[in-house]
């Protein structure tokens, strides 16, 4: 470790976060140090050559805080060496080591500090952690009664033995650096490396203090952790004993912690040789029979000093029967214990009638037969027409792979929007449920049947249907009024089914990362829907707006607000007829519905300007034949943005909206255009010209940087090649925004004088 610069003043923490496949959540990590109370530290940020964003996430931050120091690491060589990388750096009265997706509780510093001081400055401090699950659920730790600070300040860890029971990881203790120093502490390769690494610490120690604190926030994830991967890696922990034990044997003064260890280990092998997630079945016979060994290898004469409480009777005989190698006879107890488990079991769900009945027999039959290697089949809105993400893709695949064949879940009614060459299937017919068993490759933009069961070799893409502005997912979970029926546990099985999830901005990608956190893969492409605003031609806009009955030389609005989650019926967010007379007859407003309150009756007055567009198929069609949109906080407004045509926003109840949905940014704060309040103050924007105007560009030009980055009018092409085609590198290339040309509008009519009106347009509020 280096030592400090002199006329450098050392800082009294130095935080090690190693980075690897975070992008999510590296983020709040950072956040939750750099934000701390107690600012005296030095952040050492190390990317272990991660794949996604982590990297530029840390040079970020390290080029806006001086106390940010970015490590990149050539190659990924695993948590331990990477805080190696960060130690190599540290300069810190004290080391802190936190994980990149876990978090330091508000105020930790202070309080370590301040116990560090009351305890005459130890060699290790022990403080608590709480586990926050996905679910958000926030759990402190069941032994937390073992860091009370009654006693001594400060000890050997013999007269607390019971600090051994606890979770033995490097993240809920501050180490002092000249100790670890001196100790020549450092992390092994492989899984399990805080095994090696905790216990010499703790054995070794002078000095040792507690602090009956939570200081960090340990996030549960439901994948991507280690204690989820089903992997061979995690014979590691063998290995990290060996090394444990190795240590033991180079200091005598600690031998009569060999027990204490011992039954530790065999604790440790026992949980992870229980856990389905993370043995592969072909490796755990090995693994028994090289715990069995190990186990045997360093049995100590059991004695009274060092020990850690006892473990139970159920936990002596499993510990006994591994050490003995009997693995069958511990099968027989793992099996009789889950039985037990089991004996109380729900009966079998009787079925809902006979036809259904036959119809989940055919299926289960259709998934004995083999895939269909050449069929892909199509969803989107619910069993809705041919439209969205998945329509694009769907053209494209006819396109590139003209040997696939291509079906498209619809009700009925929505046959006719489907190309000629592309099969219909009706919901809940034989033919359907055979599609769905037999296809290789399923794409939609919400979810397919609850009861689909996906086989191995199928293929999931979920294209979503916008970019977040509201909250989604698991970030709706505090949100009663925005989703009273809402089945996260269904939402979380469905996402677990994906194989691919587009994004169209780097937003999306952490959003969706965090709200439905799953093992797929994202592939930041763009939206394939979006493609036609690239393509079109003056030619086919003038076409588009003739057929939607736009009048020459009008500019044509495009009116689409979302649905509000805080009430039932249908909203009327504007006096159509008053805005119509005071815009004047260049002015022709389209208004589409939200799809949430389709088949509700309109309220307006019929207008000859006035054109209901709701039952249009295609929205990227009302896109192209208008001038301008107006929303509130409708999705529409990201792709819209790909145009380069303006947005105008009227929100006149975002407190309200905010409070019952819940956004993830302040729209106000970075709006793609003019920001109206009001009606009057919409009219405004319109009449004096601001719509259009400099200010109204420039916005739109910062909204488009930051959300139209993969938009490039190639996105169902990358899809096609990467998923049906296997090509592993995006092709095309992503077109640089600057580079882009997308449809042009209509002709601009000829300036009017217009109406007086009061106000000035504004741009926020």
């Amino acid at each position: 470790m280096p030592a400090p610069t002199p006329g450098c003043a050392v800082p009294r923490f130095s935080v090690i976060v190693p980075a690897y496949k975070v992008q999510a959540y590296l983020q709040e990590s950072l956040d939750s140090v750099l934000s701390q109370s107690y600012p005296d530290l030095e952040l050492i940020a190390v990317d272990d050559a991660s794949p996604d964003a982590c990297g530029s996430i840390i040079d970020e931050y390290a080029a806006r805080d001086p106390r940010v120091t970015a490590v990149h690491l050539a190659h990924n060589l695993g948590l331990g060496p990477a805080r190696n990388a960060g130690l190599a750096r540290a300069g810190g009265d004290y080391l802190i080591f936190l994980d990149g997706d876990d978090t330091l509780a508000p105020g930790a510093l202070q309080a370590v500090t301040d116990r560090l001081k009351a305890t005459g400055s130890p060699d290790v401090l022990v403080y608590d952690y709480a586990r926050t699950f996905w679910t958000g659920e926030v759990v402190r730790d069941r032994l937390a009664h073992r860091l009370s600070e009654e006693g001594p300040a400060s000890f050997r860890l013999a007269d607390r033995p019971a600090l051994l029971g606890m979770l033995m990881v490097v993240w809920n203790k501050a180490y002092r650096r000249e100790y670890v120093e001196r100790e020549g502490l450092t992390f092994p390769p492989g899984f399990y490396e805080d095994t090696p690494w905790t216990y010499p610490a703790l054995l070794a120690a002078e000095s040792v203090a507690v602090l009956d604190r939570v200081c960090v926030h340990y996030r549960q994830r439901r994948t991507g952790s280690i204690l989820t991967t089903s992997s061979r890696r995690h014979l590691d922990i063998l290995d990290q004993y060996e090394r444990v034990f190795a240590f033991l044997g180079t200091r005598p003064e600690l031998e009569r912690w060999r027990p204490a260890v011992h039954r530790r280990m065999a604790e440790h092998f026992c949980a992870l040789y229980a856990d389905p997630r993370r043995l592969p079945r072909a490796g755990r016979a090995e693994f028994f029979a090289r715990a069995s060994t190990l186990l045997r290898r360093h049995r100590p004469p059991v004695g009274p000093a060092g020990r850690s409480p006892s473990p139970t009777r159920t936990d002596r005989l499993r510990h006994t029967l591994m050490r003995l190698g009997v693995r069958r006879a511990y099968r027989v107890l793992s099996t009789a214990r889950r039985a037990a488990l089991a004996a109380g079991g729900g009966a079998l769900v009787l079925g809902r009638g006979l036809r259904e009945t036959l119809l989940r027999l055919h299926y289960r039959i259709q998934r004995l037969l083999p895939l269909r290697p050449e069929l892909a089949v199509f969803s989107a809105y619910w069993h809705g027409g041919y439209a969205c993400n998945p329509a694009a893709i769907e053209a494209k695949l006819r396109e590139l792979a003209p040997r696939m064949r291509t079906a498209w879940i619809c009700e009925p009614e929505h046959a006719a929007t489907l190309p000629a060459t592309t099969t219909a299937l009706r919901p809940g017919s034989a033919a359907y449920w055979t599609a769905l068993a037999r296809a290789t490759y399923l794409t939609t933009n919400v979810n397919f049947d609850r009861a689909l069961v996906k086989r191995p070799g199928q293929i999931l893409v979920q294209t979503q249907h916008g970019t977040p502005l509201k909250r989604v997912g698991l970030d709706l979970q505090d949100r009663p009024a925005a989703t009273p029926t809402t089945d996260f546990a269904g939402l979380l099985r469905g996402a677990d089914q994906w194989d691919y999830l587009l994004s169209a901005n780097r937003h999306s990608t952490l959003v969706w990362e965090r709200a439905l956190p799953s093992s797929y893969t994202t592939l930041e492409y763009g939206y394939p829907r979006n493609d036609a605003f690239h393509r079109a031609t003056r030619s086919e806009v003038l076409e588009l707006r003739e057929r939607l009955g736009i009048a020459p030389g009008s500019t044509a609005i495009l009116y689409a607000p979302t649905h509000r989650d805080y009430r039932r019926s249908r909203p009327d967010h504007l006096d159509f007829e008053r805005v119509l007379r005071d815009l004047g007859p260049r002015f022709t407003l389209l208004t589409r519905t939200h799809l949430t309150y389709a088949g509700t009756t309109a309220t307006w007055e019929p207008h000859p300007r006035l054109i209901d567009v709701s039952a249009h198929p295609s929205v990227e069609e009302l896109c192209l034949a208008s001038d301008a949109l107006v929303t509130d906080y409708s999705s529409l407004m990201f792709d819209y943005a790909t145009l380069d045509r303006p947005i105008v926003i009227h929100a006149d109840d975002w407190e309200a909206y905010e409070a019952a949905r819940g956004t993830y940014f302040d729209l106000r704060a970075c709006p793609p255009g003019a920001v109206a309040r009001t009606e009057d103050e919409l009219v405004d924007i319109f009449a004096t010209g601001h719509w259009q105007g400099s200010r109204s560009a420039q916005l739109r030009a910062s909204f488009r940087a930051r959300f139209c980055s993969y938009d490039d009018g190639h996105a169902a092409e990358r899809v096609v090649r990467r998923v049906f085609l296997g090509q592993a590198v995006p092709v095309p290339a992503i077109v640089p925004l600057e580079e882009r040309r997308p449809a042009p509008a209509a002709p601009a009519p000829a300036p009017e004088p217009s109406p007086a009106h009061l106000g000035s347009g504004g741009f926020g509020f």
